[in-house]
């Protein structure tokens, strides 16, 4: 549900992408890369496209570039599978920020934040407000605090790993589905795509 030649232009042409588009320069050994150039990397070297998905992913801009199924003119048959389809995309567009990498997520940085501000806490107690007298249980509760942030991290990589699995599930299903409904001349999957990003715009 990429679009491939969308991807091509934008790592061309977006200011977003350079660090992607300093990676093709390298592949291709030249500074000044065309579009069927791209292209050609994108397939040799899957990590430029992941690389591509995950500044994607962090800047809350979606790799799905199909838009939902217009139900407006679809007989009932049709009508039935095209909502099925438009809930999956919205699942999957819910799921996406679920395959980035659980390390370099949003969560494991508010976590590694919150620790630090409890780490200055504790030395500021110590420190500046002369309170020695509390230092363990100053020390306990920031082991504690340490302790907590681990479990909640454990439990969030998990819930990652989940849900970067149903996604993966829900991707292909609904890339078959939208595969089907185009097959019974429902709709066209070229009338769905999503050309340009209005982020980018």
């Amino acid at each position: 549900m990429i679009h491939l030649d969308r991807v091509a232009e934008e790592i061309k042409s977006v200011g977003l992408y350079d660090l992607v588009l300093q990676d093709v320069q390298k592949i291709a050994k030249k500074s000044h890369v065309t579009t069927a150039e791209i292209l050609d990397i994108l397939e040799e070297h899957p990590q430029i496209l992941r690389d591509y998905k995950q500044i994607n992913v962090e800047y809350n801009i979606g790799n799905i570039h199909i838009k939902d199924i217009p139900l407006k003119n679809l007989d009932k048959a049709c009508k039935t599978k095209a909502e099925t389809i438009n809930k999956n995309l919205a699942s999957l567009r819910e799921l996406e920020k679920y395959t980035l990498d659980f390390e370099q997520s949003a969560t494991l940085v508010i976590i590694f934040s919150i620790e630090f501000f409890v780490l200055f806490s504790v030395q500021y107690f110590i420190v500046l407000l002369d309170l020695k007298e509390w230092q363990s249980w100053i020390y306990a509760f920031f082991a504690l605090s340490v302790l907590v942030a681990y479990i909640y991290g454990k439990k969030e990589s998990k819930k990652y790993q989940k849900n970067a699995k149903i996604f993966e599930e829900l991707y292909v299903q609904t890339l078959s589905k939208i595969g089907e409904i185009e097959d019974q001349g429902c709709v066209k999957k070229s009338d769905l795509i999503i050309t340009e990003c209005e982020e980018h715009v």
